[in-house]
């Protein structure tokens, strides 16, 4: 698999396109360079609501306007939100996260340490962390994007019998356009998914998965 961004996802319209344009591997961008990239281009402002009983922790949060976040929701900066994004009851935001316009944070939701583009709906007890989810995909209720190993080892990105070291002690997943996963659905750390993927309910994922699989079994 080729492991460049163009690969995962169209930039055109992102509005962070800068911190993924030429990262290859793409999960290089992750950990240390994107906690940098938002502390050099953060503006904190809140343009948009925060409704009585939310929670911003830090002078270091950007909300775009017409954004909305619900009572009983928690954000933790640094954090970037776009425009018109929907940050409902208990979600949880915890540092160093961009999320682009028109998006879904919904209950129960956590994200730490990773990238949501445009149009992204993750909006019932999902768990996105140390990933990059690209514009359109989908995660169904239940779904966990796993980023540490129980073994403590650092990820590997397997690639049919081929394996890439990423020197990362905690790395999620990367998540192609489109890419839709049902309910209840795992992936393993250091999971790469294609552009429109998609992964039927109670399933369990791994390694590179070319664009436009279904994952069935």
């Amino acid at each position: 698999m080729n492991f460049a961004p163009d690969e995962f996802f169209d930039l055109e319209d992102f509005a962070h396109a800068e911190l993924l344009a030429g990262v290859e591997p793409i999960w290089q961008m992750l950990g240390r360079p994107l906690a940098e990239y938002i502390a050099s281009h953060i503006k904190p402002e809140i343009q948009g609501t925060v409704m009585d009983g939310a929670w911003l922790m830090g002078n270091d949060i950007y909300i775009g306007e017409g954004t909305v976040v619900e009572p009983g929701a928690m954000i933790k900066g640094p954090a970037i939100i776009g425009r018109n994004c929907e940050i409902r009851h208990t979600a949880y935001i915890r540092e160093d996260v961009i999320v682009g316009d028109n998006s879904i944070v919904g209950h129960a939701t956590e994200l730490k340490g990773c990238v949501l583009m445009d149009h992204v709906e993750a909006g019932h007890f999902a768990y996105i962390g140390d990933s990059v989810v690209g514009n359109h995909a989908m995660l169904g209720a239940g779904t966990k994007l796993a980023n540490f190993k129980v073994d403590s080892t650092k990820v590997v990105v397997r690639d049919g019998d081929v394996q890439h070291p990423t020197g990362l002690e905690k790395f999620g997943a990367i998540v192609g356009d489109g890419t839709k996963f049902g309910c209840n659905t795992v992936s393993y750390p250091g999971t790469l998914l294609g552009k429109g993927c998609v992964i039927l309910p109670c399933r369990i994922v791994r390694g590179c998965v070319p664009a436009g699989t279904v994952i069935r079994d």
